[in-house]
């Protein structure tokens, strides 16, 4: 993983939350938000809480007593969740490394991860982290991407964008956020860090935009796929959207336009 693979800053978190969430977080911040509250979990923490699409999902299902702590490695993220967020006295928004949490062992009924396994520069040790501070009986439930050809719109991007820096591709979505979908390596993972109950179901869902410039948008913009453009030709930056938009448009139509998207859905036990 490059070390721009992790920087969300800028403009990148209102353009992630406005068009990402939407386009491919917010189904799965459901599902992840009922798979939480389901055990009537009395304190909950969640790890690479991003824009705050799972905290805004999840809250509402919480006990009133409920503790609820979100954290980000990255405070522009974790600012920006907490403005959209509304005032809730039981949430904590604190900025934390989720390889090195800072909490006492056996603080957690719940450890939540909405796609953000990919991002740990050591998975083992994230997973351990996880375990350690989850009580007996504990649950870790996280989710990470499928192979980036089971997932239209970002292979479309991830394409078109090759196509204008072809000496030197940008390839943050299929090495980051879709470079860790093989579900024997993870079971091995989450074995490594001391985790045995584990159950894993692969979830496709429809992505859906109003346009494909908007999808283009979304994926040049709102992700560190910006980054990787910007470091090879800022100027190219509105030239690589269009592009991905044209690939986009003519794959899937020029009006409102769908892709499958597809997930791993994990649960390990404590």
């Amino acid at each position: 993983m490059a070390e721009s693979d992790k920087v969300f800053a800028g403009s990148i978190p209102k353009f992630y939350d406005t068009l990402m969430v939407p386009l491919i977080f917010e189904a799965y911040a459901a599902d992840m938000a009922a798979r939480v509250a389901a055990s009537l979990p009395g304190a909950v923490l969640e790890t690479a809480a991003g824009s705050g699409v799972v905290t805004r999902a999840l809250a509402p299902r919480l006990g009133a007593d409920a503790r609820y702590v979100a954290t980000d490695l990255n405070q522009p993220m974790l600012d920006y969740a907490a403005t959209r967020q509304g005032s809730d006295s039981r949430i904590e928004w604190r900025q934390a490394d989720a390889l090195d949490l800072p909490f006492e062992d056996a603080s957690f009924d719940v450890v939540c991860c909405q796609f953000g396994a990919m991002f740990f520069p050591d998975r083992v040790a994230g997973y351990a982290e996880a375990r350690r501070v989850l009580r007996a009986g504990g649950r870790f439930v996280f989710n990470v991407w499928d192979r980036i050809e089971e997932n239209a719109f970002a292979d479309d991007v991830t394409n078109a964008v090759a196509a204008v820096f072809p000496h030197d591709p940008p390839r943050f979505l299929a090495r980051t956020p879709h470079g860790y979908h093989d579900i024997a390596r993870i079971r091995e993972d989450l074995n490594r860090a001391g985790f045995t109950g584990i159950e894993i179901e692969t979830r496709e869902e429809v992505s859906r935009a109003a346009s494909a410039r908007e999808v283009a948008t979304a994926y040049c913009q709102g992700t560190p796929l910006r980054n990787e453009i910007e470091t090879r030709d800022a100027s190219l930056l509105q030239f690589a959207t269009d592009r991905a938009t044209q690939a986009i448009a003519s794959h899937r139509g020029e009006g409102p336009v769908a892709g499958k998207i597809q997930a791993h859905v994990i649960v390990a036990t404590r």
